[in-house]
Parts: C-alpha cells; sequence; structure tokens
C-alpha cells in the first residue's frame, strides 16, 4: 500500500475524535499519512455554558453548537488532520431525549443515502483503511450507533475501502484504570463509566502504540473545554493518562480479504 493512502475516521460529535482515536490519529499524520476525519453532527446536545446536559428544558444549545465547532477546529489542527468533513446533522442527544425527534437529528437521517454520499467521500480519498464505532457505538450513543450503521454500508458500497476498525477498551486495562482514577479522585465521564467491562485481549486484533502521542492526545481532548465531564482526563497525571491512553485498541469490524494474525499497524499487510 502506498504510504499516502487515506485512513479515515467516522465520529458522531465534535471530541470522538480526540477521545476514542485521537493517539492513532495524531500517528499516522506524524508518519505523513493521509487522514480523514467525518464528523456528523454538530455536537449540539453536549453540556453548555452552565454545563446543562442536552435534555435540559432550558439549555442553551445554539451557544453549544457554536462553541463546540471551534472547539473541532482547533482540536482538527492539533492532531493534524489533513480533511475534515462534516455532515452536518443535528445532535440526536440520548435516548429518550426531545432532541431526537427532529427531523433533522442524526437518527433520523436517511442512511443509504448518508452511506452512499460517505462511500463517495472514501472512494475519491482513495481511503484503504475506516475508523468507527462498532454495533453498540461503543456504550449505546444513538448517534454512535447511527454512524456504524451508515459507516458498515459506506464500506460496503466503496471500492477502495479494504478494512474497517472498531474502537474498544481492554477489560485488562478497565480493571487497573477505574480503581486508580477513583483512587486518585478523578472524575470519570459516562464514555468510560457505561463502556461495560471491555474487551478480552484475544479478541483485539489491532493494537496501535500511542506513547509517543499522548501529549497531542491530551491538547486535542483539552480543546474541547466546554465538555467538563471530561475535565478530569486533561489534568490527571500522566501515569493515569497513559495507562487510558497510551496504546489505542481495535477490533477488526469488516474485510475485503482475509487477514492472518494480531497487527500493530491498522494498514498492515495491505498492498
Amino acid at each position: 500500500m502506498k504510504r499516502s493512502s487515506t485512513v479515515a475516521f467516522i465520529h458522531a460529535h465534535p471530541d470522538d475524535e480526540a477521545l476514542f482515536s485521537g493517539g492513532t490519529i495524531a500517528r499516522y499524520s506524524n508518519e505523513g499519512r493521509r487522514t480523514l476525519l467525518v464528523t456528523c453532527t454538530d455536537g449540539r446536545g453536549g453540556l453548555d455554558d452552565r454545563a446543562a446536559a442536552g435534555n435540559s428544558p432550558r439549555h442553551h444549545s445554539d451557544w453549544t453548537r457554536v462553541t463546540r465547532a471551534g472547539e473541532l477546529a482547533q482540536s482538527v489542527v492539533t492532531l493534524q488532520v489533513s480533511r475534515h468533513v462534516t455532515l452536518g446533522y443535528r445532535d440526536s442527544g440520548m435516548s429518550g431525549w426531545p432532541m431526537s425527534e427532529h427531523p433533522d437529528a442524526f437518527v433520523n437521517c436517511d442512511a443509504e443515502a448518508v452511506a452512499r454520499s460517505l462511500a463517495a467521500l472514501l472512494d475519491e480519498e482513495a481511503a484503504a483503511v475506516v475508523v468507527t464505532y462498532d454495533e453498540n457505538g461503543y456504550y449505546g450513543h444513538p448517534d454512535h450507533i447511527r454512524a456504524h450503521e451508515v459507516t458498515r454500508r459506506a464500506v460496503q458500497l466503496s471500492s477502495s475501502v479494504q478494512r474497517l476498525f472498531y474502537p474498544v477498551t481492554p477489560a485488562a486495562v478497565l480493571r487497573q484504570f477505574i480503581p486508580a482514577a477513583r483512587a486518585a479522585a478523578v472524575s470519570l465521564p459516562l464514555w468510560v463509566l457505561d463502556a461495560g467491562e471491555g474487551v478480552a485481549n484475544d479478541e483485539i486484533d489491532a493494537t496501535i502504540d500511542a506513547s509517543a502521542f499522548t501529549a497531542i492526545k491530551q491538547r486535542s481532548i483539552a480543546a474541547h473545554a466546554s465538555q467538563v465531564d471530561n475535565a478530569d482526563l486533561v489534568t490527571m497525571d500522566d501515569e493515569l493518562f497513559r495507562l487510558l491512553f497510551g496504546h489505542e485498541y481495535y477490533v477488526l469490524g469488516w474485510s475485503r480479504e482475509p487477514t492472518l494474525g494480531s497487527l500493530d499497524d491498522l494498514c498492515g499487510g495491505l498492498t
């Protein structure tokens, strides 16, 4: 595979690129590989200027949308993303939130139409590898699940994509990190606490060593300062941060050709 071949990251909201794959993006960008980031929604359901969530009756959704757009732009620069595309759908919020009923919410999109547009973008970029969430959206967020659905269909329609990966966290890492974080009085966000028990080591298909890029990943998370539920991830000590984020782990969700063995590179073995 040519060194310039693109790795695409399909994420639901501003800050997901930092949290779930920031180390991998930073590593590939640093190595000179082209990276594409697609952000599906405007993130308006996130925490507003009073730290109120999107289901609050007086939530400042416009402030949140505008603020998060600026934060995302800063994160993109920090990670040195080659190209960033926003799909422009409204954040759907969590299950049962009123905002999920809006016709422009991502969960209500025409999934086939989005998949076809996304496939065209992937082929335009000659993307060989795609990263998005698994069928549970990592922790059950409806927009993450929708991102999985449209991406899964898009890679099947694409002529360039060879592999689809899902970010996961090993059970062994969570068993170490969560007690250590609690002992250090670190407040953990729901995406960590609701992620379940993690996956067994033998289920992991690729491990990306991002230890040289943890400072970049931490700055990328810090760029999303309005989302204060992640604030302690930015300020916790280096040892704890490396424990959770020093490596990023992936399960192979789809491949055009059979793959053999574990990988330390999502593009490993492709010709």
